[in-house]
């Protein structure tokens, strides 16, 4: 089993009320979930106008499919043009064998 989450922080320039993020980045939380089967979130600066955190995590039976799935998603954020992202990160989930 193959864990990983890619956390993308963005800066929104455009929005100028919380309502004019949250309908930034829905779209974006929504379609990534549709389209690329991934469990997404917003997980930091909920209160801040032009600043997000995104996470989108993914479970995979090898780790060259979720790679792949996380590029797709990743791509899929940058093609948004009312979005500017300032950084992207990956990690993965550690599996511990149980003794």
């Amino acid at each position: 089993m193959f864990a990983s989450v890619l956390v993308v922080d963005l800066h929104l320039p455009v929005t100028d009320s919380l309502k004019a993020k949250r309908a930034v980045i829905t779209p974006i939380l929504e379609g990534a979930r549709r389209r690329h089967r991934v469990a997404s979130s917003e997980v930091a600066f909920q209160d801040q106008w032009q600043r997000s955190e995104l996470a989108f995590a993914t479970v995979a039976s090898s780790e060259t499919q979720a790679r792949e799935v996380l590029d797709a998603v990743e791509r899929f954020v940058w093609s948004f043009p009312e979005v500017e992202v300032i950084a992207a990160r990956r990690s993965w989930l550690d599996e511990e064998e149980d003794v």
